[in-house]
């Protein structure tokens, strides 16, 4: 409801103004009966929402076009008016430049190797040549990680991975649509 998604919006301001706000986030957990894992998935959303909206505002953002945008997420016109009065009107000095500093990064990937392997059963039962992908994954923080894909399973993950980056495409272009209007 909207009173709730004003009281998650003023959290997020909060944090982004660098306020700690757990514990009213708990209670908020509480009094609405949100499980734990909605209410973080909203914050989060939020948050990259509004920092990336911020970070856009004084380069290529308008406010119409902003609105249209939120409209094609599907979120309601209310909503939509009171995340729009946050990026462009209330506040605005203080959240732009803390929108601008560099935030924490999780670890990226520093190296990834792959080959293929085959496994030949030799027992008297069965006799047979399995193909596997074994990867190695590094990330910048020095941890390495050894996993093995099925072929059937690295099959569905390549296709997978072709819709997510057509997809990603098509945003791209509708956005890139936006700014230019």
């Amino acid at each position: 409801n909207r009173s709730t998604f004003r009281k998650l919006l003023k959290f997020v301001v909060s944090s982004l103004q660098g306020e700690d706000c757990r514990e009213a986030v708990q209670c908020l957990g509480v009094s609405t009966n949100l499980p734990e894992e909605w209410l973080g998935v909203l914050l989060a959303g939020m948050h990259t929402l509004l920092q990336q909206a911020l970070h856009l505002r004084s380069t290529s953002l308008k406010p119409n076009t902003f609105r249209d945008q939120l409209q094609e997420l599907c979120i309601p016109q209310d909503l939509v008016g009171d995340l729009a009065s946050v990026v462009f009107e209330s506040q605005q000095p203080i959240l732009y430049s803390v929108a601008q500093q560099p935030g924490a990064r999780l670890p990226h990937v520093a190296d990834f190797q792959w080959w293929v392997d085959v496994t030949i059963s030799t027992s008297a039962l069965a006799r047979s040549l399995q193909l596997s992908v074994l990867m190695q994954l590094k990330l910048s923080d020095g941890l390495a990680y050894h996993f093995e894909v099925p072929i059937a399973k690295f099959q569905e993950l390549r296709y997978s991975m072709v819709l997510v980056l057509k997809e990603m495409a098509d945003l791209e272009k509708r956005c890139e649509c936006g700014l230019q209007d």
